[in-house]
């Protein structure tokens, strides 16, 4: 670092390195600046890389410097903020410039200067080869700018960098660095191959800037970390673009700062205001953040990405949030394109962390709020559903694939994770959808049976034990006895809601749905014991109606009949039931409520996807605080 250092084994004694820690202030305008900055180690290859420099152009040269500063700036930041509260590092960044012959001094506060000029960099500098690092540096420094959460057991709500980048000078910027961060995720630009920034070695030993020997990155970084270790990059790694989701990263992280006393987050305003560029419509006066975008683009990179939780974070806020890009998703006729991610991620449930699964699960009952898509996706067939392995889908509605998906996500959590939270999501999701059940796959149907059919099962045998759990308190009053009352209440709650689908389905579509009255049929046993159940008696009805009405029919068919002619007469009995003869229910219609305080929730969700994101920044797991290290 600095001209005099040829090796990483040298950096403990580098003179520029040990001036920059040591006591003695340093003038603005004292040539070790230039001294310093003119490094040729690669930075870490998971962070970002060296620009590309030529010794014909001094704009490159001026960049590289640049870069080499930021990079320094957020080494030095990253151990300022773990070890220091924000008062002590305001002082560590006030400037104090002492005129001749003066009495008085003038202090400057350094740190809103230095957010801004982050800022103008992310929104201003061009993306090209040459300056791809430095944007990327501009927002990792952000980041390690906002990282002081990491080490609050509690969610921030004053800070003094929260007030630079809600107030004053940074304000202007607000939808403008939105809006970059979303287009940089957009547009996915990998770093640049290694030969269009990183230094031409020097045949004649070269000058003070450009004669110093290669070095190696993670030995540096290890200098910068106090001992923090560095990883080398996996292909898939190296295949992905760290811009696009340190980009992301930091807009989560914007958009779920804490509300000021007197104004609203402006960059959670932007991001649920914002518009396409074909929509013409004035914006509001009311929020001066409101910008455009490019609404196509942002679709399809959202379909590409929902492998990782930031992606499907970034669509629920913006489903949740936005009601542009809400209204935008619904009318697309290529829906399945985005709901094929999101069911492949509550397919491998047991792949993923849970805040993943209830992300993508919430993402679907807002969906499914919407009776247009609820139609739409059972007119698209899919083929050959490659990771649903199950059974094999050689032809499938999106619909009845969403349908399945969903069932497997319930009963997976019956037997592991038995969250009550994701159980009524799941349950809430069919129930919207339920009206608009059309043309069943048969595996579909048979599924939908099955799980009422796991239900049952599990009601009978908590209600055996409840049975015999008050039998043996009658002979011994020493025990505590087990609350079955409760479990037994949750199941038979978990069973009247898929009763209430069932019914639906039957109420309002029952002709579209041969092969749930087939199914429904072929288990009708499985009913007769909640006929007369007071928690079941309306709601049974319909079901008991149907069952009777089309047994009769098959009676008068005869024996041995095959599936065909069973179905051909339940499409003919389907036609022929009038429809006054089923009780109709009120609409079953659940919407997506968020939490009083979803900062709690969000907050370190956040932070953990930072903290464990593939371009990590190398914090020390003993000194966080927000989250412990298996919560992410």
């Amino acid at each position: 670092m600095g001209a005099n250092s040829s090796s990483i084994s040298e950096l403990p004694e580098n003179e520029y390195l040990k001036k920059l820690s040591g006591a003695e202030p340093i003038s603005e305008n004292d040539p070790f600046w230039n001294q310093l900055l003119s490094f040729r180690f690669t930075t870490p290859t998971n962070r970002t890389k060296e620009l590309k420099i030529s010794a014909e152009c001094q704009n490159h040269l001026f960049i590289w410097q640049a870069h080499n500063a930021l990079f320094i700036i957020c080494c030095l930041l990253k151990v300022f903020i773990s070890r220091m509260s924000e008062e002590e590092l305001q002082i560590h960044f006030t400037y104090e410039e002492k005129a001749p012959g003066s009495y008085g001094t003038e202090c400057e506060d350094l740190i809103e200067e230095l957010l801004c000029c982050l800022i103008q960099l992310i929104v201003e500098i061009p993306l090209l080869d040459i300056t791809y690092s430095i944007s990327l540096e501009a927002v990792t420094t952000l980041i390690v700018f906002l990282s002081c959460q990491l080490f609050h057991k509690e969610i921030l709500r004053e800070s003094i960098i929260h007030k630079y980048l809600m107030h004053g000078r940074c304000l202007p910027y607000t939808s403008r660095l939105v809006k970059t961060l979303l287009y940089n995720f957009i547009r996915q630009e990998r770093s640049p191959p290694p030969g269009t920034h990183v230094f031409q070695q020097q045949t004649d030993g070269g000058g003070l800037l450009y004669g110093i020997a290669s070095g190696v990155a993670t030995g540096l970084w290890t200098v910068f970390t106090l001992g923090g270790v560095g990883s080398k990059p996996t292909p898939q790694l190296e295949q992905c673009s760290p811009l696009a989701n340190q980009s992301l990263l930091l807009l989560l992280v914007l958009a779920n700062l804490t509300d000021s006393p007197d104004t609203p987050n402006p960059y959670r305003q932007a991001i649920m205001s914002f518009k396409n560029t074909q929509d013409s419509t004035a914006f509001s006066s009311s929020n001066p953040h409101a910008f455009q975008i490019n609404f196509n683009s942002l679709y399809t990179a959202l379909c590409e990405q929902q492998k990782s939780d930031q992606a499907t974070l970034l669509l629920y806020m913006l489903l949740h949030q936005n009601g542009n890009v809400r209204t935008y998703v619904l009318a697309r006729t290529d829906i399945e394109n985005l709901v094929l991610p999101i069911l492949e991620i509550l397919y491998h449930v047991e792949e993923r962390n849970s805040h993943h699964v209830y992300m993508a699960l919430i993402i679907l009952l807002i969906l499914t709020e919407d009776d247009g898509f609820n139609r739409s996706i059972h007119e698209v067939i899919l083929k050959n559903i490659t990771w649903y392995a199950e059974r094999v889908l050689t032809e499938i509605s999106l619909g009845s694939l969403l349908i399945l998906v969903v069932i497997r996500t319930i009963q997976y959590n019956m037997t592991r994770t038995r969250d009550k939270y994701l159980h009524t999501n799941c349950l809430a999701a069919l129930a919207n959808m339920s009206a608009q059940f059309r043309s069943l796959h048969q595996y579909a149907a048979q599924r939908i049976i099955s799980l009422f059919s796991l239900l049952s099962k599990k009601h009978n045998k908590v209600l055996e034990q409840a049975t015999q759990s008050l039998r043996g308190s009658l002979s011994s009053n020493d025990s505590p006895l087990p609350d079955y009352a409760q479990d037994l209440n949750v199941i038979e709650e978990v069973i009247r809601m898929m009763l209430e689908i069932i019914n639906s389905c039957l109420t309002n579509s029952l002709h579209h749905n041969p092969n749930l009255v087939y199914a429904l049929l072929y288990k009708r046993d499985l009913f007769e014991q909640f006929r007369t159940h007071p928690s079941f008696q309306d709601i049974m009805q319909n079901i008991d109606l149907v069952i009777s009405f089309f047994s009769s029919r098959l009676e008068q068919a005869g024996a041995e009949l095959s599936v065909e002619r069973v179905l051909e007469i339940i499409k003919q009995g389907a036609v022929a039931l009038p429809k006054d003869r089923l009780r109709k229910f009120p609409e079953l219609k659940f919407k997506y409520v968020e939490e009083e305080q979803p900062e709690e929730f969000f907050i370190p969700y956040v932070w953990s996807l930072v903290y464990n994101s593939a371009v990590a920044l190398y914090w020390n797991p003993h000194d966080i605080q927000l989250f412990t290290m298996d919560s992410g």
